[in-house]
């Protein structure tokens, strides 16, 4: 299963599911996490099936050495795992952007008059800490408009899902009490379900992004189409902290 956003076109974006691939066990089947202990040959051909369907090849792919961080970078040249970033943005045609994520929100931006596109990982820590307003400051630094851009949230987890303790409510509300929306009690005592879908929007619009899209597909919920960290983790399959499958979120120009 894929989905594709609306507003962007269909043939330069897509956000590819778990399904289509050539890994097996936990990893079935389109696994693109390099630091999983899944087979690297099987790694690399779930890349090169996702550079096909834009007719390009494996080394047209960006990949980015992803943490939590709020660090976006400007490319002007495809590699693999070289680029310690959680943001990239690009305006050079053939490169494609790709945005690994196993529950965090993939965001794909592209202003397509002026030719820039950016791509931005943002789990509820990075997405607190400004991976959106920096890959957006970004795309501007380089060309972009706002009034040009389009922006889609792609398949994450979702707040039925999205469990998190009273300390990282306390955190939210540090930074802003309006943040108490986004967050509604959970059936354990002291615990909160967290919107990270309409966080990231909020924080899109606020910077006077109108055109937006957003999935309503819950990759915990959702074990058929999507995988999970959080899921995994339940499910005791983790067998080190990198160890899990991960699903790419990917635009080209």
């Amino acid at each position: 299963m894929t989905w594709s956003a609306p507003n962007l076109p269909q043939k330069k974006h897509c956000f590819f599911g778990r399904k289509g691939g050539v890994s097996e066990g936990i990893y079935q089947s389109l696994n693109a996490n390099f630091k999983s202990r899944d087979s690297k040959e099987n790694i690399r051909r779930n890349c090169e099936i996702i550079a096909v369907h834009y007719d390009l090849k494996y080394d047209n792919i960006l990949r980015l050495n992803q943490g939590i961080s709020n660090k976006c970078v400007f490319v002007t040249q495809a590699s693999q795992n070289q680029i310690e970033a959680d943001g990239a943005v690009t305006a050079t045609p053939g490169i494609i952007l790709c945005i690994g994520t196993a529950d965090c929100a993939p965001i794909l931006l592209a202003d397509y008059k002026n030719g820039v596109i950016g791509a931005a990982h943002a789990g509820w820590r990075g997405a607190f800490a400004g991976i959106i307003e920096n890959t957006v400051s970004l795309m501007l630094q380089h060309g972009a408009e706002i009034a040009n851009l389009a922006a889609a949230i792609g398949p994450c987890i979702q707040q039925p899902s999205c469990e998190m303790g009273s300390e990282v409510l306390e955190q939210f509300l540090s930074q802003d009490q309006k943040n108490q929306k986004y967050f509604i009690p959970a059936p354990r005592p002291e615990h909160y379900l967290f919107d990270l879908s309409a966080y990231a929007a909020d924080k899109l619009r606020r910077l006077g992004i109108q055109n937006i899209a957003v999935s309503k597909d819950d990759t915990y919920a959702d074990s058929e189409n999507y995988f999970s960290y959080r899921r995994n983790t339940h499910l005791g399959l983790i067998g080190f902290p990198a160890d899990f499958p991960v699903e790419l979120s990917t635009i080209t120009l």
